[in-house]
């Protein structure tokens, strides 16, 4: 095996680590949020842990990829091969941006405008929960159901803001 072949097997090995490396970093938070799903603490301290580290993991796997390719650019010709590699590192790059959105924002965002009915009109199921809410002489319930995809309900009841969340 020639220096430049052992070059090019290195600097798709290190592709590759970047690309699982950043892939982890913005899916597993998302598998471990999904709704109607049950988390374990452990888990959860992961993904946020993840969360916390993730922008300059993908930042940092994202400059290793592009020496990565510059590297596999000079050991190996042949122009597909060479694409390849640059659509690694340019995936790699896309994780990066996708690593400094904040996942929890845009997908439990605040339902600022929820919608009532009255309570003779409601149809639930027999064994369905809500947060029941009274103030004064004003009372809401929100279904868990319904919150359980915003995570969050800004209500204003009897002149007094409020949030219902779970």
């Amino acid at each position: 095996m020639t220096g430049s072949s052992k070059r090019a097997g290195l600097a798709i090995t290190v592709l590759l680590a970047c690309l699982v490396i950043s892939l982890f970093c913005v899916v597993y938070p998302l598998y471990v949020i999904r709704p109607f799903r049950a988390q374990g603490a452990r888990e959860l301290m992961i993904a946020l842990l993840v969360t916390r580290f993730r922008f300059v993991a993908a930042i940092l796997s994202g400059i290793a990829a592009l020496i990565a390719v510059i590297q596999y650019w000079r050991a190996r010709s042949g122009w597909w091969r060479r694409s390849l590699a640059v659509l690694g590192a340019a995936f790699v790059s896309v994780l990066a941006v996708l690593a400094r959105v904040n996942i929890y924002e845009l997908m439990f965002h605040p339902n600022a405008h929820p919608v009532f009915a009255a309570a003779d009109q409601v149809k639930l199921d027999q064994d369905e929960k809500v947060i029941a809410v009274k103030i004064g002489g004003a009372a809401r319930a929100y279904p868990i159901r319904d919150i359980s995809y915003h995570h969050v309900i800004n209500d204003v009841l009897d002149r007094v803001a409020i949030v219902a969340t779970y």
